[in-house]
């Protein structure tokens, strides 16, 4: 059987308000399967139950997904457990907050692994901000925004290449930043996606007038470029 490898990166938008509801639809319709099991990892949030309500009521009620969620800063969940919930799951899809701690956390419970194996195997990787950050080399984070009033590299799980930035149309400072960047990068602005699949990509919109763009590295030369292809393009056309 051949396996498709699929990950949904999110620019932002609010789940609650519904804002990405085209984009969680077309997701689910990703899977193939008519009640598809959905995982919500909302690590970066500290795991408010608020956002477990919402994923629970859009994926689960809306959308018709069986839903579960993977708590390890207010659970207990065993290794076995863990590993269980990732690689049984047909999506998963991590929330918004802070990357760096999520990213911390998740190594120390070696669901770093098991997302690449769930890859591997198929799984549907999801995300919006910290949960699309993950899925690359490093992301544009506002992780030590507080402490330092500026924004910074955290290094994700590496699946994708570059440098990505999302809300990119609220983050201006991204455009002077990649003047000087060594690596290629991915922005995607609140209520777009863009949809990565067998070194395929394309874009997918819950509002028209939300893009995604493309920056190329410093030493390739040439601007920002908008993506707009809503059919599957090679990414070897990017990043190559």
């Amino acid at each position: 059987m051949h396996i498709i490898k699929t990950i949904v990166a999110i620019g932002g938008g609010e789940l609650r308000l519904n804002e990405t509801l085209p984009i969680d639809k077309k997701i689910v319709e990703l899977s193939d399967k008519t009640n598809p099991k959905a995982l919500f990892i909302p690590t970066a949030s500290g795991e408010p139950d608020g956002y477990i309500d919402t994923f629970n009521r859009i994926y689960g009620t809306a959308l018709g997904c069986t839903t579960d969620v993977l708590k390890i800063l207010t659970g207990t969940p065993t290794d076995a457990e863990i590993k269980e919930k990732i690689l049984s799951a047909d999506i998963i899809y991590v929330g918004g907050g802070n990357t760096a701690k999520m990213m911390d956390a998740w190594k120390n419970r070696q669901i770093d692994r098991h997302l690449m194996e769930a890859y591997n195997q198929g799984t549907i990787l999801s995300g919006l901000s910290a949960g699309s950050i993950c899925w690359f080399e490093y992301g544009h984070s506002d992780s030590f925004l507080e402490e330092t009033g500026a924004y910074h590299p955290v290094k994700g799980l590496g699946i994708l290449p570059g440098l990505h930035c999302p809300h990119y149309n609220e983050r201006p400072e991204f455009d002077a930043l990649m003047a000087s960047q060594e690596m290629p990068a991915l922005a995607i602005e609140n209520n777009c996606a863009v949809v990565f699949q067998e070194g395929q990509y394309k874009i997918i919109k819950s509002v028209d007038s939300a893009n995604a763009y493309f920056f190329p590295s410093k030493n390739h030369g040439g601007s920002k470029k908008v993506l707009v292809n809503a059919e599957f393009e090679s990414l070897k056309n990017l990043f190559d």
